[in-house]
């Protein structure tokens, strides 16, 4: 059998390059073909929406792990692209300095939450969430129980969500052009959990060890403006406010606890933060 060039990685998948402009999205052993059925069936939902993601074409076997064939996109992701900004604005002050890419996300996100959909995905966003913070061993009993009381307090809404609209899963095109990949959570619920996991990766995400100082001191300095500039874009594009956003911080930190896609000392952020709200 042909050996496939990998050229991504992810806590769920491995990619690989596959055919002319395409790419396999070949699931780790924790993945079983349910869940890639379910990506590939929320996939197709959005692309023939006419939704900037990548084009699906079909499912496979490859090594005897279930994949997806998708289109390749040549660009690189939202989280690589605030890197290479942080460079060149060394010298400069936060509020200087000019996040398009921050605008560029909001308007994608905005897109995706003003789809009007009137059918339903396989997944309902409460019970996705609530499965997940259940699942989690990193909060106390009580705890558990308040975070899962204020879920059930928030307002109920239907529209398109992607469930882990993080700065890894949207990439740009060489283009410019922002992509939205991996819609394996996708549900009807909330917009505001969507854009509360993006605000909790800007604000608390913790960089690799090997992250240069220098980089991580300048990307602490400016988590707050990128996070300005995206709200500021989002509510002109939706109407939704901060205040809106923030009610949801909370569940949405304690389902990320859940994610393999974030390490231990992220976590303890998160736990810190919940409590934080919780008192």
């Amino acid at each position: 059998m042909e050996m496939r060039r990998k050229i991504g990685e992810g806590s769920n998948a491995e990619v690989l390059e596959w055919g002319d402009n395409q790419v396999l999205k070949l699931a780790k052993p924790i993945i079983d073909n349910t869940d890639l059925e379910k990506e590939f069936h929320n996939h197709n939902i959005v692309w023939e929406l006419g939704l900037p993601v990548p084009r699906p074409y079909e499912m496979i076997e490859y090594e005897n792990r279930p994949g997806i064939v998708y289109e390749r996109i040549y660009g690189k992701t939202l989280r690589e692209r605030f890197f290479e900004n942080l460079t060149p604005a060394i010298d400069l002050e936060p509020t200087t300095i000019d996040w398009n890419d921050a605008r560029l996300s909001a308007r994608l996100l905005g897109k995706v939450h003003n789809t009007v959909f009137h059918k339903k995905f396989p997944s309902t966003q409460r019970e996705f969430l609530k499965k997940q913070i259940r699942s989690v061993d990193y909060l106390l009993e009580e705890e558990q129980i308040a975070v899962l009381e204020l879920l059930d307090h928030l307002p109920k809404k239907s529209n398109i969500c992607h469930g882990d609209a993080n700065p890894n899963n949207i990439i740009f095109r060489n283009s410019g052009e922002p992509i939205l990949i991996d819609w394996m959570n996708g549900t009807n619920g909330n917009p505001e959990a969507d854009v509360a996991e993006f605000i909790l990766m800007i604000r608390f995400s913790v960089l690799p060890p090997h992250t240069p100082k220098e980089a991580m001191n300048l990307f602490d300095t400016y988590r707050e403006n990128i996070i300005q500039d995206f709200m500021k874009e989002y509510t002109q594009i939706t109407g939704t406010t901060y205040d809106e956003i923030d009610s949801w911080i909370a569940p949405i930190a304690a389902r990320k606890l859940s994610s393999d896609g974030i390490g231990e000392e992220e976590k303890q952020v998160l736990v810190k933060e919940i409590r934080r709200r919780l008192s």
